[in-house]
């Protein structure tokens, strides 16, 4: 005879493994998605001229490791909801609800896996996220250096600087450095500025390091797109000016890529946004964890569309509410001591309000204090 305990062990397995299969399915789908994107991101920036050919792959590895940290939360959540829910369509659920296994088995179980997927994220999130960012800095900075700069300018590129607001293309560099064919698009100012010339000059100058790039005998068009109102005209010289590089420190100083350990030695508030903002993605996992059972009904002929449409609530309101949070710790808006990590327990309390009229336990008591003694629980 089968006893109890082997039954439930195997029970707990089965459960482990269907949703460990789903999370991982979901990761995979997830980071190749993201791959694509970056991919496709990388080969713009490449072909503008930011980013060197021989990096691209290492650069693409970066972004990945960085980023990937906020992909498990979601996957995680979603897997154990379409677990659930796959179970709850063969009525799988009813039956190991019929066997005596019902949801603080779920919750116990389901938290085996949660804990150490959480150690997984934390991990990635707390070590494996600020090296990536140092790295994607670094890479940043190096291409700045070798590739953006106008002095290394290759002819017949495009290449932007100041996050795009500049373009610059130059049709021939000679051996003196004279410039040809000459195209300027700057988008700093109020009217958008295009400059166009058949020659011109480079330098630097020596006490900012800016680059100075002095055009003559062209023409410029002042305006912006779709309007009529352009002004148009030659000029015998002109002169633009780019920031240097090198006069960006805050480059280096982004918190994306100070160490944990650093952040927890520090008492600015920016600093412990930071910290906390990295500590989210693995207490996401459990409160996730926590969350996503409830919200799947065991009865196969229970319409779901209610708790479907409330787990996309709590899905989309839970890392809106992460963002905002943030924001106003950072802001001082919220008192430093509440943090930036209350809306998870903000989700959890509202989800698990949301579905109490549907309580087995809630309902008994509401026809007890509703005058109905027709099951209720009655005094021995």
């Amino acid at each position: 005879m089968i006893g109890t305990r082997p039954l439930l062990g195997l029970l707990d397995r089965y459960l482990l493994r269907e949703a460990a299969q789903v999370f991982l399915a979901i990761v995979l789908v997830l980071v190749l998605i993201l791959a694509s994107l970056m991919f496709l991101r990388t080969l713009e920036e490449v072909n503008l001229g930011g980013l060197g050919v021989d990096v691209v792959f290492r650069y693409l590895s970066l972004q990945i490791q960085r980023d990937i940290s906020s992909l498990l939360p979601p996957a995680f959540f979603l897997a154990i909801l379409v677990t659930l829910a796959r179970f709850a369509r063969d009525s799988e659920l009813i039956a190991m609800q019929a066997c005596g296994v019902g949801p603080p088995r779920l919750y116990r179980t389901f938290l085996l896996l949660a804990v150490p997927v959480a150690f997984v994220t934390g991990w990635v999130a707390l070590d494996l996220k600020p090296h990536a960012a140092a790295g994607i800095q670094q890479i940043r900075l190096q291409q700045k250096e070798q590739a953006a700069q106008i002095a290394g300018l290759q002819a017949g590129r495009f290449y932007v600087e100041e996050q795009g607001k500049v373009v610059v293309y130059i049709g021939e560099i000679d051996q003196h450095k004279l410039l040809g064919d000459v195209f300027v698009l700057d988008r700093r100012g109020e009217k958008t500025r295009l400059v166009v010339s058949d020659s011109g000059r480079h330098r630097i100058e020596e006490s900012t390091g800016d680059h100075l790039v002095t055009l003559t005998q062209g023409h410029r068009f002042d305006g912006q797109a779709g309007s009529g109102a352009y002004l148009i005209g030659d000029f015998e010289r002109y002169e633009i000016r780019l920031a240097d590089a090198g006069s960006a420190p805050h480059a280096f100083n982004k918190r994306a890529t100070i160490p944990t350990p650093d952040l927890m030695h520090s008492d600015e508030l920016a600093d412990r946004v930071e910290l906390e903002h990295r500590l989210a993605a693995p207490l996401s996992i459990l409160t996730l964890a926590v969350l996503a059972i409830p919200l799947v009904d065991p009865s196969p002929r229970q319409r779901t569309t209610g708790r479907m449409l409330l787990a996309l609530l709590a899905y989309f309101s839970f890392f809106n509410l992460q963002r905002l949070a943030e924001s106003w710790m950072a802001a001082g808006v919220t008192p430093a001591w509440l943090g930036s990590l209350w809306y998870q327990l903000a989700i959890l309390v509202f989800v698990h309000l949301m579905l109490l009229p549907e309580n087995f336990w809630f309902k008994r008591l509401s026809r007890c204090l509703w005058g109905d003694r027709h099951g209720c629980i009655k005094p021995s």
